[in-house]
């Protein structure tokens, strides 16, 4: 196998590691919408992040890299989205206890 052959199995390999690892995050965000434990600050600069890091991914070749990316800018986007929605249902759930 030469070098770029061992480097995309290394990339095929990683994004499937690193996208496992946040699907467990996201689906129990989905289940209970509660994300109260996520930092606002965090998820901000987390879309930050992604925003530009889009300006070095687009200047790629196709590749695993692209799916990566997309699945974190993707799931950083859905987080930050259900934190705003859900916290305001939060908000309304105190205020009548």
């Amino acid at each position: 196998m030469t070098g770029g052959g061992v480097a995309l199995v290394a990339g095929m390999v990683s994004t499937v590691l690193f996208a496992s690892s946040a699907l467990p995050m996201v689906v129990k965000a989905i289940r209970t919408r509660d994300l109260a434990s996520y930092s606002p600050a965090n998820l901000v600069l987390a879309n930050v992040g992604n925003a530009v890091h889009c300006i070095y991914v687009v200047h790629l070749p196709a590749g695993p890299i692209w799916f990566l990316h997309g699945f974190y800018v993707l799931t950083s986007a859905l987080m930050l989205l259900w934190w705003l929605r859900f916290r305001s249902v939060r908000t309304e759930e105190r205020r009548l206890t």
